[in-house]
């Protein structure tokens, strides 16, 4: 997976969102807001890392001490990976 071209995350007063420039911007009107752990999982796929490792990423951020922990996280990396996926962001 990874972010179709033409999608960017920018930092603006104090907040992150995922914005379209170029030739993207035509069929993606707006902006989807980002916390700082939608910024982590979209600097990730970014980077190419698998999901596991985001998930890793966001164990160690956190410190998560569980399975259980981590397991809460790999849904919210799973949730956001759809999510991202349905508005158009990812491809494979």
């Amino acid at each position: 997976m990874k972010i179709k071209e033409g999608f960017v995350i920018r930092r603006v007063a104090g907040k992150y969102v995922a914005v379209a420039t170029g030739p993207a911007s035509r069929e993606f009107h707006g902006m989807v807001k980002l916390n700082e752990t939608g910024k982590t999982i979209w600097e990730g796929i970014s980077a190419g890392k698998t999901e596991d490792e985001i998930v890793t990423i966001l164990a160690e951020k956190s410190g998560a001490k569980t399975g259980e922990d981590r397991a809460y996280i790999a849904n919210d990396v799973k949730a956001m990976i759809r999510e991202l996926t349905d508005a158009g962001f990812l491809t494979e």
